[in-house]
């Protein structure tokens, strides 16, 4: 069964808001080993959504629409589907007066007109609302079937999980089809999109020849490349067994290429592989920043618990401070001894098993002579100081952005005992 999913909304197309609810729906229908082939955009207009609506009848089994469901006058999923089923509108008194029950429970009055939202399509089923004021809809289309549901995420979400999941489930399993979909994702730091697809580029021809797993690559900006390996089989077993076999092949082609820079699976931030690391050793950090001003930092909070291994840090932003506090040479402070010196002050400072610092030029202008990008981390594990030189592209944000994930990876790195690059590309 084939599922096409329909984003209805002008906001959308004007890129005012970003599309999370198709995202989530993909994400839960290839969990469940629901294909979905096809997402649509359609702004508010009727004509147009007819046409979205009929285009996705025509090449998909079910279609589920979000959006379009509200009170105003720019609401009209309700009535482009009527015009595609033939049939009219009918005002469900029963809705009208579960609207009204909803505002009266508010203390507030109903407006007029929220009455559109109790118009349903004749022969159509409704999704019950238990959030918002706006059901959802269950039309058959001959022998497909839409889905309509409100746009507001978490009202969204609840309707596909209690009515149109068990539904599609049903529907597949009254074909004959029980296949499920699962995935793998390894996060990357440190190569480019282009030279990873060249690393794994044999393996991925032979598998668009056939043989249950594919291969796609995201570029995720800051966050690196991801590797996703997606497998289709008869039981969660043998999806899994597909896709550990073809894990432990990309990953040695992509170790005999760069070496480790895989550093995560699925979800895993460069802190959380970090948290791990120091937890797995007993050990605290501590962290001098320069260019980043914290963001290394904040990343580290973000981790639950950080406060057990994370002892604080210094944003040691003025040369002086790096001078009087973390106790670094009188000289230039974008520089490996400093870097250095950073580390070992400040895990001095805080009384910590592990330093780590970052210094730089962020940009736009040259500092003493260093180009933009050019950044050293510093590391003090335990006494054993060292530095690492990257050579990062892009403007100020994105230097600074790129330096605090990089410092982060220069530390997983040094935490496996493995030497960290000495340039990024």
């Amino acid at each position: 069964m084939r599922v096409e999913i329909v984003a209805v909304g002008t906001e959308l197309l004007l890129g005012q808001i970003p599309d999370t609810n198709s995202q989530w729906l993909g994400e839960r229908l290839a969990a469940n080993g629901i294909p979905s082939h096809f997402h649509q955009h359609v702004g508010d207009n009727h004509e147009r959504i007819v046409l979205a609506f009929r285009t996705a009848l025509a090449r998909s089994d079910a279609m589920i629409v979000c959006g379009g469901l509200g009170p105003t006058q720019d609401d009209i999923t309700r009535a482009a589907l009527a015009e595609v089923m033939n049939v009219p509108l009918d005002r469900d008194e029963g809705l009208v007066a579960k609207i009204r029950a909803m505002f009266e429970s508010r203390g507030r009055a109903m407006p007029d007109n929220n009455l559109l939202q109790a118009d349903v399509p004749r022969g159509a089923s409704i999704i019950a609302q238990t959030r918002g004021t706006a059901p959802g809809l269950i039309c058959a289309v001959g022998l497909k079937v839409v889905y309509a549901v409100p746009g507001v995420p978490n009202e969204m979400s609840e309707m596909f999980e209690r009515a149109i999941l068990p539904d599609l489930l049903s529907r597949q399993r009254q074909a004959g089809e029980t296949a499920v979909i699962r995935s793998r994702v390894l996060r990357t730091w440190g190569t480019s999109e282009s030279a990873l697809a060249e690393a794994v580029s044999a393996r991925f021809d032979a598998l668009e020849d056939g043989g249950g797993v594919t291969i796609a690559f995201l570029a995720s900006g800051i966050e690196g490349i991801k590797v996703r390996l997606t497998a289709r089989g008869e039981n969660d077993d043998e999806a899994w067994a597909l896709l550990a076999e073809e894990e432990r092949y990309v990953r040695t082609l992509i170790n005999e290429r760069f070496g480790d820079i895989i550093f995560g699976v699925d979800d895993e931030s460069m802190e959380d592989v970090i948290a791990q690391r120091l937890i797995g050793r007993g050990a605290t950090l501590a962290l001098a920043e320069s260019l980043t001003g914290g963001l290394i930092a904040s990343r580290l909070v973000n981790v639950a618990g950080a406060s057990q291994w994370f002892r604080g840090g210094v944003v040691s932003y003025a040369s002086q401070v790096k001078f009087d506090l973390l106790h670094v040479p009188e000289g230039p402070v974008v520089s490996p001894e400093a870097a250095e010196a950073m580390a070992r002050g400040v895990r001095e400072l805080f009384g910590a098993d592990i330093g780590l610092s970052v210094t730089g030029v962020a940009g736009p202008e040259e500092q003493d002579g260093l180009a933009p990008g050019t950044v050293f981390v510093g590391l003090d594990l335990g006494g054993r100081v060292e530095h690492v030189a990257l050579r990062l592209p892009g403007d100020r944000p994105r230097v600074r952005a790129y330096s605090a994930i990089s410092a982060l990876d220069a530390l997983r790195r040094a935490l496996d005992r493995t030497t960290p690059p000495s340039t990024l590309l």
